[in-house]
């Protein structure tokens, strides 16, 4: 072989050896973040994880004192919240002693209170898992489940502004009916061999009841938030119209934001700011119906937007709904 092939051989082996070392490496290293990426994942799992355990160690509070001193103008609950599983486990077992219709409002729920006296709301099984709720993204009953999902991606994202949520299974008959309200049971009937009840509300009607499973029903219960920290509604800014032809102005008037940004409580403080995290928030469970949203009385502006009723959710897995971003892209903060 002569030395022009030699040394054109040589560096074809070079280049080859060149690349295969950098390949390698790279391989090393990117699997090396990837198991890194793996374990964050699951020191961050563990951290959530959440053992309903009825006991309360190291205090003779109550499950419900105990939520109630939670609660700061900023949080729902901390960080570390070991008692979170024992009062989680309450919410879903506690007996309940009284049973009435819902808080104002357009979705159909009952308040319950459970003993040791804590309000909690109860929203009913409307849908099976699998429905998907077609039409407008704001369209449908409410879904318990999204609530009991919320509450966990409040968590996941640190937010930490929504009340605390459980799923449950009630008995109509022996829970529900014997600690109701006349208001409450005057709205029971019976459909086939199922328990059913409408409630008051906006658009209750006693055409469209939700059914229990014979008299189990499936729910959601919401933890009240105590009774020392009033809650102030307020329209959202970016509130849809809700009439076909109508657009807010919003939808159609790109510098809108700057409009907001001039008036309170969006001139200062956090307020905006957490606008734009609850669209975030809002885009990632589906829900387009945040038409008004509630924080602390007499907060001037300082308190956190709290994340309730998060029901209008999960409805349609295959939309995304581009518009619940619109605080986001038209303040760009």
């Amino acid at each position: 072989m002569k030395l022009k092939q030699r040394v054109v051989l040589l560096a074809i082996l070079l280049v080859i050896f060149i690349f295969t070392k950098v390949f390698l490496i790279d391989n090393l290293d990117t699997s090396a973040a990837n198991r890194e990426d793996q374990r964050a994942f699951h020191r961050m799992m563990a951290s959530l994880r959440v053992e309903l355990d009825p006991r309360l160690d190291h205090t003779l509070q109550s499950p419900w004192e105990i939520a109630a001193q939670w609660v700061v103008p900023r949080e729902v609950y901390p960080e570390e919240t070991p008692e979170l599983g024992a009062v989680m486990h309450a919410m879903s077992t506690k007996k309940i002693i009284k049973a009435d219709v819902g808080y104002k409002g357009t979705q159909l729920k009952a308040l319950l209170i459970l003993e040791g006296g804590q309000k909690v709301v109860f929203k009913p099984k409307r849908y099976a898992r699998d429905y998907v709720v077609e039409g407008e993204p704001y369209a449908g009953y409410d879904r318990h489940n999204a609530e009991v999902a919320a509450f966990h991606l409040d968590r996941i994202l640190g937010f930490r502004r929504a009340p605390l949520v459980v799923g449950r299974f009630v008995n109509l008959r022996t829970e529900i009916k014997p600690v109701a309200t006349e208001q409450l049971l005057g709205t029971f009937m019976t459909v086939g061999n199922n328990t059913c009840f409408y409630g008051k509300c906006y658009y209750c009607r006693e055409t469209e009841p939700a059914c229990a499973d014979g008299d189990i029903m499936e729910g959601s219960v919401t933890l009240w938030l105590p009774d020392v920290w009033p809650l102030q509604k307020h329209r959202h800014p970016w509130g849809r119209t809700y009439r076909e032809g109508k657009l807010a102005r919003w939808e159609y008037d790109e510098s809108y934001c700057d409009a907001v940004k001039k008036t309170s409580p969006y001139d200062s403080g956090p307020r905006l700011l957490d606008i734009i995290d609850t669209a975030i928030f809002d885009y990632l469970i589906g829900n387009a119906d945040r038409h008004h949203y509630e924080s602390f009385q007499d907060d001037e502006g300082a308190s956190m937007l709290i994340l309730l009723d998060n029901a209008k959710s999960f409805g349609n897995p295959a939309l995304d709904e581009r518009s619940i971003l619109a605080p986001l892209y038209q303040c760009c903060m």
